[in-house]
């Protein structure tokens, strides 16, 4: 059974038409889920540029490369781990930050 079993049908002028399908366009959402969010007091936020998921994948990478590193050196007693930790802890906090703040929707004011 679907959860949303409840269908609204509306009609618009060609303005807020092409604003509408603008928006939803730069969202990168589907129309519905674009409206579901507004129902719901968040304005989804604009879809990233393509480059937005390299860069991403790149940070994922260098701290793979880090902890990878970090094995090696913590095995070779080189190592300030809790310096390490910390840093690394840091990276992966900036990254998460990044994320929220480019993909989730914000709440309307």
């Amino acid at each position: 059974m679907r959860k949303r079993n409840i269908r609204y049908q509306f009609w618009l002028d060609e303005k807020e038409s092409e604003k509408l399908r603008r928006h939803v366009e730069r969202s990168g959402l589907p129309r519905e889920a674009y409206l579901r969010h507004l129902i719901n007091n968040s304005v989804p936020t604009d879809k990233p540029p393509p480059d937005y998921f390299t860069m991403m994948t790149e940070l994922r990478r260098i701290c793979a490369a880090m902890h990878q590193i970090a094995q090696s050196a913590r095995t070779l007693n080189i190592l300030d781990a809790k310096q390490y930790d910390d840093d690394i802890a840091l990276l992966n906090a900036a990254i998460v930050t990044i994320t929220n703040a480019v993909m989730l929707p914000r709440r309307m004011e």
